[in-house]
């Protein structure tokens, strides 16, 4: 099943220094029909204004990854950690038992990131904080994962929970493949472009919840910098 959410259908609020659309159900937005999609809870598409951000506030048994998009976003917690997480790069908080944080736009530009929280598979640990680069060109062509439960992704940032996040770049005509299984749940994103799978066409921004479909066939219509979650 392929289910195409256009970007025009999601929720969301303009709260002057952030606009925020929501694929699933979050803050004052509620669609019985968009809760979950597995264990994949939460996909923000924010936009946030120079020089604001998110003040320090509280998770806990949550594992939230950002993908940003434009910009860069600054994270600072109570465990010490601080960070700056550029274009095209992910940080990963595992909020465990319980952590506060701030995530700020210290840039003199707009930021745009993809905020993606996944329920974890393991609770009651310590939370942590990391994040990584993820140069365009070693995804050109190709998904590389970027975010994993599964211990085999060595080189993709640790999540504690049954999922992937991974990442592709891919020139219009070009083709790429993922096997997703017949048990697993997919949640597609084109950050930038536009793309076509079994026909239909998807644009930037807009979602696409895909089940029972073993094998995903993505051809790019337009350069596309395509995110998929791979969900239990």
């Amino acid at each position: 099943m392929i289910d195409i959410r256009p970007f025009a259908s999601l929720g969301g609020a303009n709260h002057g220094w952030l606009d925020a659309k929501h694929h699933f159900s979050f803050a004052n937005y509620y669609d019985p029909a968009r809760e979950s999609w597995g264990n994949l809870r939460v996909w923000n598409d924010d936009t946030i204004a120079p020089q604001s951000g998110f003040p320090p506030h509280p998770h806990r048994d949550m594992e939230i990854i950002t993908y940003v998009r434009e910009g860069a976003i600054t994270h600072q917690d109570n465990l010490g950690n601080l960070g700056r997480t550029e274009a095209g790069d992910v940080q990963v908080m595992s909020a465990g038992t319980g952590i506060t944080h701030a995530e700020y736009n210290k840039e003199d530009v707009t930021t745009k990131i993809f905020q993606i929280w996944i329920q974890p598979t393991q609770t009651g640990e310590k939370p942590s904080w990391g994040a990584r680069p993820f140069p365009k060109d070693d995804r050109a062509g190709q998904f590389v994962v970027l975010a994993s439960g599964f211990a085999d992704d060595t080189d993709a940032l640790p999540i504690r929970t049954d999922a992937r996040v991974v990442g592709a770049t891919l020139k219009a005509g070009e083709t790429a493949t993922y096997r997703l299984g017949n048990d697993r749940r997919g949640y597609l994103v084109p950050a930038t472009g536009a793309i076509e799978i079994e026909g239909k066409r998807i644009a930037a921004r807009d979602g696409v919840a895909i089940s029972d479909q073993p094998t995903v066939v993505i051809t790019a219509l337009e350069d596309s910098e395509i995110v998929l979650v791979d969900a239990a």
